[in-house]
């Protein structure tokens, strides 16, 4: 049987690493060279998002600056990472930098209007999911990427690379009162995006 030209057999024989256009190892180079670059900012990052994750949990007035941090998160991950740096291994990088910068901008001017993004207290589950993947953003996705032997300078930090920006964001929609649904789709799919990397990245012994 064929298809396209190809065997099933030549078709079966691809693993989810084929279709990545660099390998394991030059994404780790790349992550490592941009990290050494902005540093310190990511403990930085990392005290601005706790003290974000602290203000949804208290369900504390004013929301307004948990937005635009995450709005400035995805405008510098757009041109900071993906359009100056990740471009350079992946030509489709500038079409994701522009949907970060409009995610950004979006965030931005949901955050001016206060459009239903006020803390309020959920439902259980949804809060403990929203609070479980801002957690996950912040700290335990960094240690788990250490503690699998990852050297420091590789750590995947929120507010400076992609898939820990959009978790944080994806768990402060969720623990929002009511957040337009025109935030999430953007998220969602570069969630859909990073995993379909990662796992490709995993499957070619980079994970």
């Amino acid at each position: 049987m064929e298809l396209g030209g190809l065997a099933w057999a030549d078709w079966a024989s691809y693993r989810a690493a084929s279709f990545l256009p660099y390998s394991p190892r030059a994404w780790a180079r790349l992550v490592a060279a941009y990290n050494a670059e902005i540093w310190p900012l990511q403990p930085l990052l990392l005290a601005l998002g706790l003290a974000a994750l602290a203000q949804a949990w208290r369900c504390a007035a004013p929301a307004r600056p948990v937005w635009a941090l995450l709005g400035g998160a995805w405008c510098w991950v757009g041109f900071g990472f993906l359009h100056r740096h990740y471009a350079s291994l992946n030509w489709a990088a500038d079409a994701l930098a522009w949907a970060y910068g409009a995610q950004g901008l979006a965030l931005a001017w949901a955050a001016a209007r206060q459009d239903g993004l006020g803390f309020a207290p959920q439902p259980a589950l949804r809060t403990a999911l929203g609070r479980a993947t801002v957690a996950l953003a912040l700290l335990a996705w960094p240690l788990a990427r250490a503690l699998a032997g990852r050297p420091l300078e590789q750590t995947e930090a929120f507010g400076a690379l992609p898939a820990p920006t959009v978790a944080a964001t994806l768990g402060m929609l969720l623990l929002a009162r009511r957040p337009p649904w025109w935030l999430w789709p953007v998220p969602l799919l570069a969630a859909l995006h990073n995993g379909a990397m990662g796992w490709a990245l995993h499957g070619a012994g980079g994970g």
